[in-house]
């Protein structure tokens, strides 16, 4: 009837330390006896040496039989991470109904980048009965700040666009799209301006997001399919088909 009120505590662990943990666990009437044997049990280690603790405990060696059973399979799966056991992992939700567990970061400061685990239940609150699963939900904040503290976004804008086509007319716009498209497709990374507008103001975003290339599409180049490219360091200028286009600027 305790359970409850022992892994609320025992989740703010990392937060507050053992001395915490014991304190909140005397607050919310658990007694000292208790408290001894649910210290001891948090500093163990590995499933074997945990037996011991539960060898009396119908269900206590159920729970160890069932992680047993889930490293004879993961041990033999090859895995980039590193899986560690954890009997200090607790939750203070109670639709978890098997195995939980936390995404940590190696080589940084942050705690827990990510955390879930399986529940037989939850759907069923949402009307969907008989649907086990397993989730986990990622902190984004957290992993950016790991991503900062290590270093490990790119120099360079990796999704800037290398060339935005332009249109000031409907007609010339829609060909515009149909460009975009096909330079996508052949690995271009491309972006087109959302609507035939003044090229003043085109232009004034294109400085903005520092497009490398401008693609313009005016109406005397649909006879004959194709488009002015305009490099905006050198300001030379070609008119290029869309396989020409695609050529060109996979080699630059």
């Amino acid at each position: 009837e305790k359970f409850m009120d022992m892994t609320v505590a025992i989740d703010k662990l990392d937060k507050i330390g053992m001395e915490g943990v014991e304190k909140e666990l005397t607050e919310r009437g658990i007694s000292n006896e208790a408290i001894e044997k649910i210290k001891n049990i948090l500093t163990v280690k590995d499933l074997a040496t945990l037996k011991t603790f539960f060898a009396e405990s119908e269900t206590g060696l159920k729970g160890i039989a069932e992680l047993e059973n889930f490293h004879r399979f993961f041990d033999t799966y090859e895995v980039k991470n590193e899986l560690q056991f954890d009997i200090t992992l607790a939750r203070g939700l109670n639709y978890y109904t098997g195995c939980i567990f936390e995404v940590m970061a190696k080589d940084a400061k942050m705690g827990s980048i990510g955390g879930g685990g399986r529940y037989d239940d939850l759907t069923g609150v949402f009307g969907l009965k008989n649907m086990s699963g397993v989730g986990v939900s990622f902190g984004a904040e957290r992993i950016y700040d790991i991503m900062e503290e290590l270093n490990l976004f790119p120099n360079e804008n990796l999704n800037q666009a290398k060339v935005l086509f332009m249109a000031h007319e409907e007609d010339t716009h829609l060909f515009g799209f149909q460009c975009v498209t096909q330079l996508r497709k052949a690995g271009v990374n491309a972006d087109i301006y959302p609507e035939p507008a003044k090229y003043k103001k085109q232009i004034e975003y294109v400085l903005k997001r520092k497009f490398e290339y401008i693609a313009i599409v005016e109406a005397e180049d649909l006879a004959i399919q194709k488009v002015k490219l305009r490099n905006m360091n050198t300001k030379e200028q070609q008119i290029l088909t869309v396989a020409e286009m695609v050529d060109f600027l996979k080699g630059v």
